[in-house]
């Protein structure tokens, strides 16, 4: 469906405040950067601040709204024959590959990582937003397997690949804040991709193929 004016109008609205506020909090820090810091900033009012973010947290964190359903989303629009473990390796090795900016692999990520883990707000709400995935993800799991809900397995395998989709953020943080360039960085990331999918073995990686439809 071809994008309205108005709805373009919007996205660009909510790019612009994100944008703004991202490059107040890491030249000032989060904590030191009020909402109508921001808004006066982006030039919009408070309310419409809010009316595209419901909090100051999801200025930084939720710039498009999907967040809680990401890793669900793979899933769900997984191939035929395909497993869920494998859709977000498969989804993960990607975004490496052209280096995307949801993995954080542009330059000038290390300050927003930094700006990120000195904020005690954001840190608790990236370990949320964690939570989320992996809840909506095992949501997914149980239903496409017809499980009982009282099954842990689907919530274990959903943890597992939560888990492998966390330590990829982290690897990507970790070697930005430590200077390295994107390209190397991602060579590192598709390193740590092979290794988990090594020791997630065959019960997690075969787990809910998608039936051809």
């Amino acid at each position: 469906m071809t994008e309205g004016l108005r709805e373009r109008k919007k996205r660009q609205t909510r790019q612009r405040i994100h944008d703004v506020a991202l490059g107040l909090f890491v030249e000032r820090g989060f904590d030191h950067v009020t909402i109508a810091e921001v808004a006066a900033a982006a030039e919009v009012s408070v309310n419409t601040l809010y009316n595209y973010f419901r909090s100051k947290e999801d200025l930084v964190l939720a710039a498009e709204g999907t967040a809680e359903r990401r890793l669900a989303g793979i899933v769900r629009h997984r191939g035929p024959g395909e497993s869920a473990a494998r859709a977000v390796l498969a989804r993960l090795r990607e975004e490496v590959g052209r280096h995307d900016r949801a993995l954080g692999l542009t330059d000038g990520f290390g300050r927003v990582y930094e700006m990120m883990r000195a904020a005690p707000t954001l840190t608790a709400r990236l370990e949320e937003l964690g939570r989320q995935m992996t809840a909506a993800l095992a949501t997914v799991l149980a239903e496409e397997t017809g499980t009982d809900p009282d099954d842990p397995l689907p919530r274990v395998v959903a943890a597992q690949i939560g888990l492998a989709h966390a330590l990829v953020f982290a690897e990507v943080g970790r070697r930005t804040t430590a200077g390295e360039a994107p390209e190397e960085i991602a060579t590192a990331v598709l390193r740590l991709l092979d290794v988990i999918e090594d020791l997630l073995g065959e019960p997690v990686l075969t787990y809910a193929p998608r039936e051809d439809r």
